[in-house]
């Protein structure tokens, strides 16, 4: 029970719809009133909160004392700066967005508290962003490991999560395992998945290919799929995340 909550609560830290801060007091601009909520989303003028009552309050940002000014800030970059900066609005995982590019990127998951690098920053150059950011905390008892598709104008277009590849031995054991806690975990993220099925068997995936075995549509747009990958006689679960809306197919 301590492994899932610990693994629930790090999955939690990649929506951009959850919010960003525990409950705490709102001054307002004289310092006289406050009112306690937690930080639900900052725009360009103005913030929402969520009262320990469940009600979402919007305050303008002119009428909130300097201190809380300064508190969004160090928590949330605000709207409007250099794209490194921006806030997690349109986020898919963690606070990456499909307008950003490889630079955006890099400097986005430099500063996560999600995942990590797994090596100097200078063999990027020639490795390229492929495989060297992983997850800080296991999903199930794996490891995730990131890597990424881009536009030919240099935006990143798709997103995949890979666990790292283990022999069929270990498919019904390790994998099947972690293929449902993430079924349970991106549910708790995204809501009901609009396709779902059962885990595909060994036998039915090719060498090199994906089998996804649930969809779900993206609120930012896009779409997040979940499936089993095959690398000759290893296996892995994958996430992917692409700017494209993927429709339902009939599953066999």
């Amino acid at each position: 029970m301590d492994r899932l909550l610990s693994t629930t609560l790090t999955l939690l830290l990649l929506s951009a719809n959850l919010s960003l801060a525990e409950p705490r007091p709102w001054k307002s601009a004289d310092g006289i009133r406050t009112v306690t909520g937690e930080l639900v989303k900052r725009e360009p003028t103005q913030i929402t909160i969520r009262t320990e009552a469940g009600k979402e309050i919007v305050i303008e940002l002119g009428k909130l004392h300097p201190d809380e000014i300064k508190w969004l800030d160090a928590q949330q970059q605000a709207p409007g700066k250099k794209p490194a900066e921006e806030s997690t609005s349109g986020s898919f995982f963690d606070n990456l967005t499909f307008r950003d590019t490889r630079e955006t990127t890099l400097e986005k998951l430099k500063a996560s508290k999600v995942v990590e690098m797994t090596t100097s920053e200078t063999f990027i150059g020639r490795s390229g962003l492929n495989g060297i950011f992983r997850t800080r905390e296991k999903i199930g008892s794996l490891s995730g490991f990131l890597y990424f598709d881009w536009t030919p104008g240099g935006t990143l277009k798709e997103l995949t999560l890979q666990t790292e590849t283990l022999p069929g031995s270990d498919y019904k054991t390790t994998l099947q395992p972690c293929w449902k806690q993430f079924i349970e975990l991106l549910s708790t993220l995204y809501g009901k998945p609009i396709q779902q099925g059962v885990l595909p068997s060994m036998e039915s995936i090719p060498d090199g290919a994906f089998y996804p075995s649930h969809l779900w549509k993206l609120e930012t747009g896009g779409s997040a799929l979940l499936g089993t990958a095959r690398d000759g006689a290893k296996y892995q679960i994958v996430v992917r995340f692409s700017e494209k809306v993927v429709k339902p197919v009939a599953l066999d």
